[in-house]
Protein backbone atom coordinates (compact mmCIF):
# COMPACT_ATOMS: atom_id res chain seq x y z
CA UNK A 1 0.00 0.00 0.00
CA UNK A 2 3.26 2.27 0.93
CA UNK A 3 4.60 1.72 -2.37
CA UNK A 4 1.23 2.25 -4.78
CA UNK A 5 0.81 5.88 -2.61
CA UNK A 6 4.76 6.83 -3.27
CA UNK A 7 4.05 6.01 -7.01
CA UNK A 8 1.03 8.60 -6.45
CA UNK A 9 2.58 11.27 -4.98
CA UNK A 10 5.41 10.64 -7.63
CA UNK A 11 3.23 10.84 -10.41
CA UNK A 12 1.11 14.16 -8.64
CA UNK A 13 4.74 15.47 -8.53
CA UNK A 14 5.51 14.78 -11.95
CA UNK A 15 1.91 16.45 -13.61
CA UNK A 16 2.59 19.74 -11.30
CA UNK A 17 5.90 19.88 -12.85
CA UNK A 18 4.80 20.06 -16.04
CA UNK A 19 2.31 22.40 -14.80
CA UNK A 20 4.61 24.53 -13.29
CA UNK A 21 6.95 24.39 -17.23
CA UNK A 22 3.81 25.13 -18.71
CA UNK A 23 2.74 28.34 -16.98
CA UNK A 24 6.08 29.71 -17.08
CA UNK A 25 6.45 29.09 -20.78
CA UNK A 26 2.72 30.50 -21.10
CA UNK A 27 4.28 33.91 -18.44
CA UNK A 28 7.37 34.18 -21.04
CA UNK A 29 5.66 34.08 -23.90
CA UNK A 30 3.00 36.93 -22.24
CA UNK A 31 5.99 39.78 -21.36
CA UNK A 32 7.76 38.64 -25.09
CA UNK A 33 4.27 40.03 -26.15
CA UNK A 34 3.70 37.43 -28.23
CA UNK A 35 0.15 37.01 -27.47
CA UNK A 36 -0.31 40.56 -28.57
CA UNK A 37 -1.34 40.39 -32.26
CA UNK A 38 -3.46 37.40 -31.88
CA UNK A 39 -6.75 38.00 -33.73
CA UNK A 40 -10.06 39.20 -31.24
CA UNK A 41 -7.57 40.84 -28.77
CA UNK A 42 -9.56 42.89 -26.38
CA UNK A 43 -12.80 41.50 -27.42
CA UNK A 44 -15.20 39.45 -25.27
CA UNK A 45 -15.19 35.26 -26.51
CA UNK A 46 -18.69 34.14 -28.70
CA UNK A 47 -18.82 30.82 -26.97
CA UNK A 48 -22.82 30.63 -27.53
CA UNK A 49 -23.27 27.31 -29.83
CA UNK A 50 -19.54 27.37 -30.36
CA UNK A 51 -19.63 23.53 -29.85
CA UNK A 52 -23.17 22.24 -29.88
CA UNK A 53 -24.22 20.17 -32.58
CA UNK A 54 -26.77 21.91 -35.00
CA UNK A 55 -29.57 20.37 -33.80
CA UNK A 56 -29.37 20.93 -30.46
CA UNK A 57 -28.58 24.35 -30.90
CA UNK A 58 -32.53 25.59 -29.97
CA UNK A 59 -32.98 23.41 -27.13
CA UNK A 60 -29.66 24.65 -25.52
CA UNK A 61 -30.66 28.40 -26.32
CA UNK A 62 -34.62 28.07 -24.92
CA UNK A 63 -32.87 25.92 -21.99
CA UNK A 64 -30.62 29.02 -21.20
CA UNK A 65 -33.23 31.65 -21.77
CA UNK A 66 -35.33 30.01 -18.84
CA UNK A 67 -32.49 29.87 -16.36
CA UNK A 68 -31.11 26.10 -16.45
CA UNK A 69 -27.68 25.83 -16.54
CA UNK A 70 -25.97 22.34 -17.04
CA UNK A 71 -25.36 20.01 -13.44
CA UNK A 72 -21.85 20.04 -13.82
CA UNK A 73 -21.60 24.24 -13.79
CA UNK A 74 -24.02 24.06 -11.10
CA UNK A 75 -21.85 21.84 -9.09
CA UNK A 76 -19.27 24.32 -10.07
CA UNK A 77 -20.95 27.20 -8.57
CA UNK A 78 -21.62 25.14 -5.17
CA UNK A 79 -18.29 24.30 -4.72
CA UNK A 80 -17.07 27.84 -5.04
CA UNK A 81 -19.67 29.10 -2.35
CA UNK A 82 -18.74 25.74 0.02
CA UNK A 83 -15.36 27.22 -0.45
CA UNK A 84 -15.85 30.56 0.43
CA UNK A 85 -17.82 29.59 3.46
CA UNK A 86 -14.89 27.25 4.83
CA UNK A 87 -12.55 30.02 4.25
CA UNK A 88 -14.88 32.44 6.77
CA UNK A 89 -15.27 29.76 9.27
CA UNK A 90 -14.11 29.61 12.72
CA UNK A 91 -15.18 26.90 14.63
CA UNK A 92 -13.55 23.31 14.41
CA UNK A 93 -17.00 21.22 13.91
CA UNK A 94 -18.47 23.81 11.03
CA UNK A 95 -15.25 23.66 9.27
CA UNK A 96 -14.70 19.82 9.19
CA UNK A 97 -18.76 20.03 7.94
CA UNK A 98 -18.10 22.42 5.05
CA UNK A 99 -14.48 20.48 3.99
CA UNK A 100 -17.08 16.80 4.14
CA UNK A 101 -19.43 18.57 1.71
CA UNK A 102 -16.72 20.24 -0.21
CA UNK A 103 -14.75 16.87 -0.94
CA UNK A 104 -18.50 14.97 -1.91
CA UNK A 105 -19.09 17.78 -4.02
CA UNK A 106 -15.70 17.75 -5.84
CA UNK A 107 -15.89 14.06 -6.33
CA UNK A 108 -19.28 13.99 -7.80
CA UNK A 109 -18.09 16.41 -10.13
CA UNK A 110 -15.35 14.41 -11.01
CA UNK A 111 -17.29 11.36 -11.02
CA UNK A 112 -20.41 13.26 -13.45
CA UNK A 113 -17.23 14.30 -15.67
CA UNK A 114 -15.70 10.69 -15.59
CA UNK A 115 -12.40 12.18 -16.32
CA UNK A 116 -8.97 10.09 -15.82
CA UNK A 117 -7.76 10.09 -12.09
CA UNK A 118 -4.70 12.56 -13.08
CA UNK A 119 -6.96 15.45 -14.69
CA UNK A 120 -9.38 15.11 -11.13
CA UNK A 121 -10.04 18.22 -9.50
CA UNK A 122 -8.28 17.39 -6.29
CA UNK A 123 -10.02 17.28 -2.71
CA UNK A 124 -9.26 19.25 0.08
CA UNK A 125 -7.78 16.71 2.21
CA UNK A 126 -5.13 15.51 0.00
CA UNK A 127 -2.04 17.81 2.04
CA UNK A 128 -3.03 16.80 5.12
CA UNK A 129 -3.00 12.80 3.97
CA UNK A 130 0.15 13.21 2.47
CA UNK A 131 1.80 14.96 5.51
CA UNK A 132 0.43 12.64 8.21
CA UNK A 133 1.94 10.08 6.01
CA UNK A 134 5.03 11.29 6.01
CA UNK A 135 5.44 12.28 9.79
CA UNK A 136 4.94 7.96 10.09
CA UNK A 137 7.60 7.30 7.51
CA UNK A 138 10.15 9.39 10.04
Amino acid sequence: MLCLLKKVFALKAMLFAYQKIAEQRIADAQKKGEFDHLEGKGKPLCLDGANVPEDLKLAYKMLKNAGFVPPELELQKQIRQTEDLLACLQDEKDKYKAMKKLNFLVLKLNVMRGARADMEIPQRYEPALIGRLEKKQD
